[in-house]
């Protein structure tokens, strides 16, 4: 009962998750489509009306690196980042499955270094008030924030993929059926 119980909770999270995964990885394309139009506001206030935008420019930057970061655990799920094809062509289906995973566990690493340490710079830039150099000074722990959120989002998809390859791997071992990717 209480295996069962723990079997279907985890199940639950990791929908959570990836349904989070999904929305954040719409929201950020709308993000890329207000930052686009933000620009094309920017160059027609410049250009036709000699009146610069002061925030805009730098909106732009905070939106792309919201945008970048809320991405990131989407495209993972994908398996959307730069990978390297020609070694699925030549490797078996088991050592896919280990370049996978051993891949995936060097992303985990890196990626919750760089999670830690940028909820370490949203928490000191928000307690510290720091704002940009610009006119405009917006605060500085609203990237850092989305840099934390995205990279702690991508290092979950990424334990959710190892515990998926893992028990693959189970099953492609009693399974006649060599193929292991959907």
């Amino acid at each position: 009962m209480t295996t069962r119980y723990l079997q279907a909770s985890g199940l639950f999270v990791i929908k959570a998750i990836k349904r989070f995964n999904i929305l954040t990885g719409y929201l950020s394309a709308v993000i890329v489509v207000i930052t686009a139009l933000i620009v094309c506001y920017g160059v027609v206030m410049r250009y036709f009306f000699n009146s610069p935008l002061d925030w805009g420019l730098e909106l732009s930057i905070f939106l792309l690196i919201i945008s970048t970061f809320m991405s990131a655990a989407y495209t993972q799920m994908e398996r959307g980042h730069v990978a390297i094809e020609v070694l699925e062509h030549l490797l078996t289906p088991v050592a896919n499955r280990w370049r996978y995973i051993i891949g995936d566990v060097l992303s985990l690493v890196f990626c919750g270094f760089l999670a830690w340490n940028a909820w370490h710079f949203f928490l000191e830039t928000f307690e510290d008030g720091r704002v940009t150099d610009s006119i405009w000074e917006p605060k500085l722990w609203v990237p850092y924030l989305f840099m934390a959120w995205g990279t702690t989002a991508l290092s979950a998809q990424l334990i959710i993929q190892i515990i998926e390859a893992v028990g693959g791997l189970k099953r492609l071992s009693s399974s006649t059926e060599p193929k292991w990717m959907e």
